[in-house]
């Protein structure tokens, strides 16, 4: 059972599969080659032989219309024209009939149809003055039929009729012979090619072996993060790649160990916080109303502090999971940023920060609307909490359309955000300014929550940025998911 698996996992690998290309270019060409080869001698065999043939049939045909061969009461068996006709069917392993012009048979050196009548279309064709050649492949012998006519007389005048028909086994027997010997050559050349062919890819593919050991090297944890195979410009940009890959997983890893680590600490705090207020309360049995309802509300505080984190987290955990999550309809920009400005007017009102809403023209686009509803409600409420506090702040919310996406942008006038920030602000749990994101009930998470909504609906976000001045968000989505 393992050779068996082994041997399927061999016929599936490279190695294997470039053998047979390379066995298959260099035999496939031969074959074709030894064939197209075969068949141009037999062609040219086939006609050298016919020229020779027709060459002497003619001289024949020549000497018997200037002789007496066809005269009545001529003596055929004696005469030197049957001895060239005898010769002829010797050397050529064929046969010799001579028709007279009464297309009777004069002579045939089979002697099967002495005296036949003959009225065949080659023979008509012949008393006609024209030579007929012709070459039957599938029983391998040439048919000619020449007119036996004076070549002195002017008139040109057809006396007989001579059919000849030549074996060519001869040529077969030779074209056999060579198939043979080309077909051991072929043998023995594809054995060696496959021997070369073999030594060949164990050289060329030894650069894919170094990437595999260093791969499996990596994985076993021993291995540096660092594969340098630059035997080929292919080999040494998969190793780049991979050496990217690598680095984006290590620092995934190390984002992983982070984010585990402010979430601990994130969670730790509020919790801390209780206990102390906890401890404080349980050590002071005797202690004035006021302070315990002072100490209760910093509890109650924390633990919507606490809540808030933990609901922040379940929605990046909803949000990490794919894109087939979202529950895509048809919804109405307009009205649903109406709808968040109208919830959040209060917040603004509290920060004395004014809230406009400017559209362009009417939007309907393909989103989730829980989850688009949280992008924007984070970018918004950030404009309000982080921007000025001398009651002359403003958020400016406009939305615009063309045929493809809708584009929303939230301009505020705001503290800003520091250019070495810009980089960091959609890490979860980024802070700018941790002091006073904790004073306004920040957790760090919205950011991050917005660009993975945005990310779901195959959109983009862009931030720009001046310290004491503002921000802006630039989002782009698709009028119409396509998942």
């Amino acid at each position: 059972m393992q050779k068996s698996k082994q041997f399927l996992q061999f016929l599936k690998s490279l190695k294997f599969r470039l053998i047979l290309l390379i066995v298959v270019i260099a035999v496939v060409p031969s074959l074709i080659l030894s064939a197209a080869v075969l068949k141009y001698y037999e062609k040219r065999a086939v006609s050298i032989r016919e020229s020779e043939i027709l060459s002497q049939a003619k001289i024949l045909a020549n000497q018997i219309a200037t002789s007496e061969y066809m005269k009545l009461g001529a003596d055929v068996s004696s005469s030197n024209i049957q001895t060239q006709i005898d010769m002829l069917t010797t050397i050529y392993d064929g046969r010799v009939i001579v028709v007279d012009d009464n297309c009777k048979v004069y002579y045939d050196t089979y002697n099967l149809d002495d005296h036949k009548l003959i009225i065949a279309e080659e023979v008509m064709r012949s008393f006609k003055g024209e030579d007929i050649v012709h070459y039957d492949s599938e029983n391998h012998y040439i048919e000619m039929t020449i007119p036996i006519s004076d070549p002195d007389d002017k008139s040109q005048t057809v006396i007989g009729v001579m059919l000849i028909s030549v074996s060519t086994d001869n040529i077969v027997i030779n074209q056999s012979y060579m198939r043979q010997v080309a077909v051991i050559v072929m043998v023995m050349v594809g054995i060696a090619i496959v021997f070369f062919a073999i030594l060949l890819l164990l050289y060329f593919l030894k650069p894919l072996q170094k990437i595999e050991e260093g791969i499996a090297a990596i994985k076993n944890g021993y291995g540096e993060y660092n594969l340098q195979v630059n035997d080929y410009t292919e080999t040494a940009g998969i190793c780049e790649k991979i050496n990217q890959m690598l680095g984006r997983i290590k620092v995934m890893d190390d984002s992983r160990q982070e984010f585990v680590s402010n979430v601990s600490h994130e969670l730790k705090t509020p919790l801390t916080s209780m206990k102390v207020l906890a401890d404080s309360i349980n050590s002071m049995p005797d202690a004035p109303k006021e302070l315990y309802q002072e100490f209760m509300e910093d509890i109650t505080n924390e633990i919507e502090r606490e809540t808030k984190i933990i609901n922040d987290l379940l929605s990046l955990v909803k949000m990490d999971k794919s894109a087939a999550g979202l529950n895509v309809s048809s919804v109405n920009i307009n009205e649903l940023l109406e709808q968040i400005l109208k919830r959040l007017q209060p917040i603004a009102d509290k920060q004395k920060v004014e809230l406009v809403l400017e559209s362009f023209r009417p939007v309907t686009a393909e989103v989730d609307e829980v989850k688009i509803t949280l992008a924007i409600t984070n970018l918004v409420e950030n404009a309000i909490k982080y921007n000025r506090n001398d009651g002359e702040g403003w958020v400016h919310v406009s939305l615009n359309a063309d045929h493809q996406y809708f584009y929303l942008k939230v301009e505020d006038s705001g503290i800003g955000i520091p250019e070495e920030s810009l980089d960091h602000i959609y890490e979860r749990f980024y802070r700018v300014d941790k002091s006073h994101s904790r004073e306004i009930g920040g957790t760090g998470l919205g950011l991050a929550i917005t660009r993975n909504s945005i990310l779901m609906h195959r959109g983009a976000i862009k931030v720009h940025s001046v310290m004491g001045e503002g921000t802006t968000f630039d989002v782009r989505i698709p009028l119409n998911y396509i998942a």
